[in-house]
């Protein structure tokens, strides 16, 4: 059976990044903008990824330029506009695509394991957020809508 942890991705700099490195983690994908109304969602990841990231919960952002083109900095500015203005220390990896035929891998395999609204398997919208179990098989999906911290009783029964 397929798990997250058989994916690889490409980091802001361009290396391939083994998502094998966390196995036995319990993860929070995001698709990500800087431009985005929901962008703010960026501090309350980041207060996750401090509160419950030595525990085992790894926060994973993925820049998309899906959504009304509210990604447009390459990933260099991507990278600063997240440090300086969230703080962001949880990876930002290289910007990816979520949706349609290029979509990254990952995502597919995401939108497959966690249907959204009315089963729907497209992402609708930037901060779509995908929890993982430790498992890598176990997924579910919250909408942009759903603010970061409306997850930590879902991520502290995942880290038991």
């Amino acid at each position: 059976m397929q798990t997250v942890f058989d994916f690889s991705v490409k980091t802001a700099n361009g290396e391939d990044l083994c998502l094998d490195a966390y196995r036995g983690s319990v993860l929070l994908v995001v698709n990500t903008a800087s431009k985005c109304g929901f962008s703010a969602q960026y501090a309350g990841l980041e207060e996750l990824h401090q509160a419950y990231g030595d525990r085992g919960l790894v926060v994973l952002g993925f820049p998309c330029n899906q959504f009304g083109a509210q990604e447009p900095e390459d990933d260099e500015g991507i990278q600063q506009f997240c440090l300086l203005t969230h703080g962001v220390s949880f990876p930002v990896l290289g910007k990816t695509l979520v949706n349609g035929g290029d979509a990254e891998p990952l995502f597919v395999f995401l939108r497959r394991s966690a249907r959204g609204l009315l089963g729907t398997s497209s992402v609708k919208w930037n901060f779509t957020k995908f929890l993982v179990a430790r498992d890598g098989v176990t997924v579910t999906r919250h909408s942009s809508a759903t603010p970061p911290k409306m997850l930590v009783s879902e991520i502290e029964k995942l880290l038991g």
